[in-house]
């Protein structure tokens, strides 16, 4: 598959190291955001389109029964990634954020996006704890770019972020509760792979 490979993303940097820039949203929240940061993007996305078991996924939309339109998989706690920067991410990021979350990354969701056609629809993570408690959600973006588009629940502008190949952005304070995303449908887009991690009992 052909994407726009980052010229700046290196295996040889401390690509683990964090520094991100944080962005204050309104009622309590927040969107991190570090450029460059995964180690070996070129790699991790070669293992994630071979290796993950991608599935397609039907849902009930109005009256009909639609293909969700991106592929999925989810690691759920205990159980390996397929590539070391991966499992480093995952390392560093409950290192870092800890005095901050109280709890490690324990999941890693994985959504596909082929092309400019597959997207997500708006929506926050608040199927379990992340429905009434403070929690974070980290994306790790490899492949092409696409942009992450965050507003305020309830009305109020919207913001947006382009996360590039290798890219992190964490969403954290109240952002699940207070604040939607989603990543909108392009006219061309080339595949993007986002890695989602998450506490335990966060959907």
């Amino acid at each position: 598959m052909d994407y726009q490979t980052s010229l700046f993303a290196d295996a040889t940097t401390d690509s683990v190291a964090l520094s991100p820039e944080r962005r204050l949203l309104s009622h309590g929240a927040w969107v991190d955001v570090q450029r460059s940061w995964l180690r070996d993007p070129d790699a991790v996305f070669s293992a994630l389109v071979t290796d993950v078991p991608w599935r397609s996924e039907r849902r009930e939309m109005y009256d009909a029964v639609v293909d969700v339109p991106r592929l999925v998989h989810t690691y759920l706690a205990g159980v390996p990634l397929p590539h070391p920067a991966l499992e480093e991410a995952r390392t560093a990021l409950s290192r870092h954020y800890l005095p901050e979350l109280g709890e490690p990354f324990v999941t890693a969701g994985c959504c596909f996006y082929r092309d400019g056609r597959d997207s997500v629809a708006w929506h926050g993570d608040t199927i379990g704890r992340g429905r009434s408690a403070d929690t974070m959600v980290a994306i790790v973006s490899v492949g092409d770019p696409r942009r992450l588009v965050l507003r305020p629940r309830g009305g109020g502008a919207s913001i947006a972020v382009t996360m590039g190949h290798g890219d992190l952005v964490v969403m954290g304070g109240s952002c699940q509760r207070t604040w939607e995303h989603s990543v909108p449908k392009v006219a061309h887009a080339g595949p993007r792979i986002s890695v989602q991690f998450r506490p335990l009992n966060v959907f």
